[in-house]
Order: structure tokens, then C-alpha cells, then sequence
């Protein structure tokens, strides 16, 4: 019989939108899974990567399983200044989109690393907003958990405004509209709803989001469950209806 020390570690493979709301908690994340013997892979880019150098630095000193893996972003090739690598460094909208554009080209040269690893990947854990790793998890045969980065209540409510459409006939961004299937009563203005690239001009961007959401594996919630249990309840209730192979997993810090 083998010891546990025969039994591989679990490699998750983090990968952040890069913004440093995103990018913050998915650290905590990856100390959270190496602290309980794992190991981990931090995708990042060079730009990010110095932007969180500290923090590098630290796990490195502690002899943390957290490896911080940059990949050269091809900025130019879309159109974009080179590092030019974080959203808080782009104002407009055209240029938002080249840079997802940008992120999108890193499938080949993330699944490449992963494949040269000698412990292989367990799972992806990606931001929402990194829709194209879902293509990744399937190519390597290994299941995508989507993170979302908001707590339960925002989740469910960004939930239940796309699969009802709720704002589809209100042409008033601030005109407040009942949110039906909520635990309580809750009005809600298309200009204020919880969200992703919800502004005109990323509607493609945001189907693709939605689509791959739907075909994750499991979601990851910024939250922990004392905290908001009946918006975790009903999140949880609400998209193991509506796909069965769901689980919600609240971070807890």
C-alpha cells in the first residue's frame, strides 16, 4: 500500500483577470490551496508580475508551493502599446477589448507550459472574465472552476438579471425593476446591476463569458457562508436547476 507521501500533490493552475480587484483575492487564493499541500501555478505576465514582485518575493523566502509563471502578453500583435497589461492602464473601450483579445492569445503558450510540467495540472481556477481558459481545461482534460470574484448576493443577482433578461425591454438605465426569483423583495436599474462588460460594445465578449459560465465545472464565490447564508442557498439552489454538474464553493480567507 502506498503512503501518502507516494500520492501526488493536486497542481491548480490560478489565472486572474488582470486587475488588481481580481488579481488580489486569487492570491489569497493560492495561499489558501498551498497552505493546505498544494501546489499551485500564478499565470501572470511580466507587467503584473512586478506590479506583485513583494508578494513573489515573500512566498519565495517562506518556501511556498506558489509558482509565479509570466507570460509575455503579444500587445503589439493587437494593436496595443507593449505593457501595456493591466486594465487600470487603458481607458478606452476599443482598447479593453484588444487586450482580452491579447489574453485569449496566451492559450497555446499556457497549455505549452503546462504540458512541460512534471507535476500535471489538477484543475484551472479562472476569473470569469478569462473566458478562453475554459478551451485550455478541455484540451488538457481537466475541469475549469470558474471564479467570479463578487460575494453570493451580487452572484445571484447578476444571475438572474441574464437568465431572465430582466433589463431586455427597459431602455431607462435607471428605471428600478423588481428582480424576480430573489429570496426578497429587491429593485434593481440596468445602471446599477452587478456585472461584467455590461456597457454597449462588449456584447460579444459578454455572451462568450455567459457561455463558458454555463460550461464550467464548479464556481468559486468571494464570500464565505455565515456571512450571506440565504444568498448562498439560493445561488447554489439556482444553478444546480439549471446545470446539475454546478457547485458553489464561497472563498474563506
Amino acid at each position: 500500500m502506498n503512503s501518502l507521501d507516494d500520492v501526488p500533490k493536486p497542481h491548480f493552475v490560478l489565472i486572474p483577470f488582470m486587475a488588481q480587484g481580481h488579481t488580489i483575492p486569487m492570491i489569497d487564493m493560492a495561499h489558501l490551496l498551498a497552505k493546505h499541500g498544494a501546489m499551485v501555478s500564478f499565470i501572470t505576465t511580466p507587467v503584473n508580475a512586478a506590479r506583485i514582485q513583494s508578494t513573489i518575493d515573500r512566498a519565495r523566502e517562506l518556501n511556498i508551493p506558489i509558482r509565479f509563471v509570466p507570460l509575455r502578453l503579444p500587445c503589439a500583435e493587437v494593436g496595443l502599446l507593449d505593457g501595456c497589461e493591466n486594465v487600470d492602464e487603458i481607458l478606452e473601450k476599443d482598447q479593453v477589448m484588444k487586450m482580452t483579445d491579447a489574453y485569449g492569445m496566451l492559450h497555446k503558450p499556457l497549455v505549452l507550459y503546462l504540458q512541460e510540467q512534471s507535476v500535471p495540472p489538477s484543475c484551472i481556477v479562472s476569473d470569469l472574465c478569462q473566458p478562453w481558459t475554459g478551451d485550455v481545461a478541455r484540451e488538457l482534460g481537466i475541469p475549469r472552476l470558474m471564479f467570479n470574484g463578487f460575494c453570493a448576493f451580487a452572484s445571484l443577482c447578476r444571475y438572474l438579471i441574464h437568465q431572465d433578461k430582466v433589463f431586455e425591454n427597459v431602455p431607462d438605465g435607471d428605471e428600478l425593476v423588481i428582480l424576480p426569483g430573489f429570496p426578497h423583495h429587491l429593485e434593481v436599474s440596468k445602471a446599477r446591476s452587478p456585472g461584467n462588460f455590461n456597457s454597449p460594445g462588449f456584447e460579444k465578449f459578454r455572451t462568450k463569458i455567459l457561455d463558458e459560465e454555463r460550461r464550467a465545472d464548479s464556481v468559486v464565490t468571494n464570500s464565505f457562508y455565515e456571512l450571506e447564508p440565504s444568498y448562498v442557498d439560493s445561488y447554489q439552489k439556482m444553478i444546480e436547476e439549471s446545470m446539475d454538474h454546478w457547485t458553489n464553493v464561497p472563498l474563506q480567507y
